[in-house]
């Protein structure tokens, strides 16, 4: 009996250790949304009637796909980011707060105004926010040579 609660024991222990730790969330604002140019689509103006007939001509169509991008901006760093899921993306609410963390190759981005769900984004570029805006309110000093 005994050895069966030491066994219990040990791999409740082992569990523990091995759990993730929690995420840290950041927060950041919704800035901006603009639809990009992201790739190109293809249709083939060929039908089944006409490849077996030899009617049909060879033309393609070719459009160009949009996709939206977002302005994330933190107290430092200002994200570009994409919808990771293209085919199904959800409207962000721009100008509203945002919690989010960095994880490997991906941004994983939660509104809790919108319905505090988990969404997988693909960081396209981070800047570093401009902190000499604080320095120009100052008045410059002459140089001495």
């Amino acid at each position: 009996m005994r050895s069966h609660i030491a066994l219990c024991l040990t791999f409740v222990i082992a569990a523990s250790a091995y759990a993730k730790e929690p995420h840290h969330y950041r927060s950041g604002k919704l800035l901006q949304m603009a639809s990009v140019p992201c790739g190109m689509a293809e249709k083939d103006a060929k039908t089944l009637t006409g490849e077996l007939l030899g009617t049909d001509s060879s033309h393609k169509k070719t459009e160009e796909v949009l996709c939206q991008e977002y302005i994330l901006e933190t107290d430092a760093v200002t994200y570009r980011i994409r919808p990771k899921d293209d085919k199904h993306p959800v409207l962000l609410p721009v100008g509203q707060q945002a919690q989010f963390f960095l994880s490997k190759d991906k941004m994983v981005l939660r509104v809790e105004d919108l319905d505090n769900k988990d969404r997988e984004y693909l960081v396209v570029s981070m800047m570093p926010r401009d902190t000499n805006t604080a320095d120009a309110s100052q008045p410059a000093r002459p140089r001495l040579q």
